[in-house]
């Protein structure tokens, strides 16, 4: 792992610097932390987010918050604008920003906040117009509710290793009984296990793991078809219904109403 220290705001003593940065499809962060915290705010595109407690998803126009010192990696699935707010670890306290990776929503005003303070310098002036603007951005940041775009790993290694595995295919197709074997255990010690270290069943956690890999899919244009198919659902419609009814949306129209 990695600390990330070049960059120049490290040592900059603000509360807040905003960078804005075009990655390419599959560009990948491998482990590591940043000194600051960092929110993450997807433009355009998906991000994925892994630490050792779990992997997040970013659909667009929504936010990551990642507390400093958190090892992590980050990887850009389609083509990704990213607005990063980098905030001091005082500051984030102050704010009672959390201690966990989370997903949050992103309001129209933190929009518009986040491309005013790109062109915020770094070394603004903390009585000014630019003080007070970055902080109403921190302070909306800290307001945002935060998304179940997650799935928790758990700490226990033969459990953490078969989820791992399953997060690289996943599929509704793949039962308790195939996942047990994989891990070394009977069911029933698999799915006491799984609840005790996750707080969910693994019929749960598949669920939601399967609708994360489908915010990827979609954020790169593949057909809600197809989408259902690959994870293993009855029909495109069994799809649509348990996707809106955990996202909020149907997916025909989730992810292309971000880039609106």
């Amino acid at each position: 792992m990695r600390t990330i220290t070049g960059h120049p705001y490290q040592n900059i003593l603000r509360d807040a610097v905003v960078t804005a940065v075009d990655y390419a499809d599959g560009t990948l962060f491998p482990l590591h932390d940043h000194q600051r915290g960092q929110f993450a705010y997807a433009a355009s595109g998906v991000i994925t987010v892994f630490t050792d407690d779990g992997n997040w998803v970013v659909p667009p126009q929504r936010g990551i918050w990642v507390p400093a010192q958190l090892p992590h990696s980050m990887q850009m699935r389609g083509p990704v604008t990213l607005h990063n707010t980098y905030i001091r670890k005082q500051a984030a306290q102050r704010l009672g920003l959390s201690g966990q990776c989370q997903v949050l929503d992103v309001s129209p005003l933190l929009r518009q906040l986040l491309l005013k303070a790109i062109d915020v310098p770094a070394r603004y002036s903390s009585q000014g117009r630019d003080g007070h603007l970055m902080s109403l951005l921190l302070h909306e940041i800290a307001a945002m509710p935060a998304l179940s775009l997650n799935a928790p790993l758990p700490a226990e290694p033969r459990l953490a290793s078969v989820c791992r595995e399953f997060l690289n295919l996943p599929s509704l197709e793949v039962g308790i009984d195939e996942m047990a074997v994989r891990a070394g255990m009977s069911r029933r010690t698999f799915t006491r296990h799984f609840r005790l270290h996750t707080g969910i069943s693994f019929i749960e956690w598949r669920q939601q793991a399967c609708l994360l890999a489908a915010v990827v899919m979609l954020g790169k244009g593949q057909p809600v078809t197809q989408v259902a198919m690959t994870l293993g659902y009855s029909s495109s419609s069994a799809f649509a219904t348990v996707f809106k009814q955990l996202l909020g949306e149907v997916p025909s129209r989730y992810v292309v109403e971000q880039h609106v």
